[in-house]
């Protein structure tokens, strides 16, 4: 039998014990169903091996040695990976398109025992249902945008209120980026394609009759799109915004982007294309902070002089109700603990 789920609701409610992902290691790299394990039946040098015998000599002799391969593959990984599972486990199998690769898995599977079934359509048929619930169909949820000028701890905030019990997707975190010219994260950004996997996931996890908060946003984080849905239901969510004065957010963001502050090197070279947009003297008194590491010099400057302009221009663009506004002093735990306390008591309200 095969799995053929008609919402990536249904997808992610399969109920199996274990989602297989048999494609290459590179095709898993780019994305994959969110939990799946990779177990290559043909690794990347196999599978372009077999394609070119396909193309440029024969059909036959390709399916012939694409079936050595998959099934001398399959046998180590039912040696090794496989090895501890009992009679009553329950694998569900995919590969690119539901073919070859994951039928020869699955009926090897099940000959020992195993109530193994595929994903009819394989990963194109998971694709088709994220591309669906993120650029085809309108969002069901009802957002909410947490805004606020760089340096506010919003992204904290977040947390603070996923605690509560307060409905967060906290985009940042799925994309692996602080959101800015500096927000570089150690391990990079995942591909697109996943980045859009684990935010349907995410979303497909939460209460529609609940709001949701999300960290506002450009459509943009770092080199991912926001995809069409998500990013027209935040144009239109209302917000709370949250403010502090300039000395504590940049007190907080010298703590915040400690890593990238202590390379001067590279915080420079992230600097330096912004003398197109605010000119050479501001950005050479951004150099001279950075020579004498006036970590907290640079951050005010930095907000003062780039972030907060560019944030004004953006809510000009966007006119959209503000349901609170938030003032915060210090920044510190005691602070931003009483922030969240506010912010979650207002969404019980929603």
């Amino acid at each position: 039998m095969a799995l053929t789920p008609h919402t990536l609701a249904e997808f992610h409610a399969h109920g199996f014990d274990t989602v297989i992902d048999v494609r290459s290691p590179s095709e898993f790299a780019e994305d994959h169903v969110p939990g799946a394990i990779n177990l290559p039946v043909l690794d990347d040098e196999e599978r372009a091996r077999v394609g070119t015998i396909y193309v440029q000599e024969s059909p036959f002799l390709a399916r012939k040695l694409g079936a050595a391969l998959i099934f001398r593959n399959a046998a180590h990984h039912l040696e090794t990976r496989l090895s501890d599972h009992d009679g009553g486990w329950r694998p569900l199998v995919y590969c690119w398109r539901g073919g070859q690769r994951s039928g020869a898995f699955a009926w090897m599977l099940q000959q020992i025992g195993w109530r193994a079934e595929v994903v009819q359509g394989g990963y194109r048929s998971y694709r088709r249902l994220v591309k669906r619930a993120l650029y085809d169909d309108p969002l069901p949820h009802r957002l909410v945008a947490l805004d606020g000028n760089t340096g506010t701890a919003k992204t904290e905030i977040l947390g603070l209120l996923r605690a509560r019990g307060v409905q967060v997707v906290d985009l940042e975190g799925l994309a692996n980026h602080r959101g800015s010219l500096l927000g570089e994260r150690p391990g990079g950004q995942p591909a697109q394609r996943s980045f859009e996997s684990a935010l349907a996931q995410a979303l497909c996890g939460l209460d529609p009759e609940r709001p949701v908060v999300v960290e506002a946003e450009s459509s943009k984080i770092g080199a991912l799109l926001l995809p069409p849905s998500l990013w027209a239901a935040m144009k239109t969510a209302p917000r709370i915004e949250v403010g502090a004065p300039l000395r504590a957010r940049g007190a907080y963001l010298a703590r915040a982007y400690d890593d990238i502050l202590s390379d001067a090197d590279r915080l420079r070279q992230r600097l330096e294309p912004l003398r197109a947009h605010r000119g050479h003297a501001v950005v050479d008194g951004w150099n001279a902070l950075i020579d004498a590491d006036d970590r907290i010099g640079l951050t005010c400057a930095l907000m003062a002089e780039h972030y907060d302009p560019a944030y004004a221009k953006s809510r000009r663009a966007h006119d959209v109700e503000v349901l609170e506004r938030i003032g915060l002093n210090r920044l510190d735990p005691d602070d931003l603990a009483r922030g969240a306390d506010r912010i979650a008591a207002l969404l019980a309200q929603l």
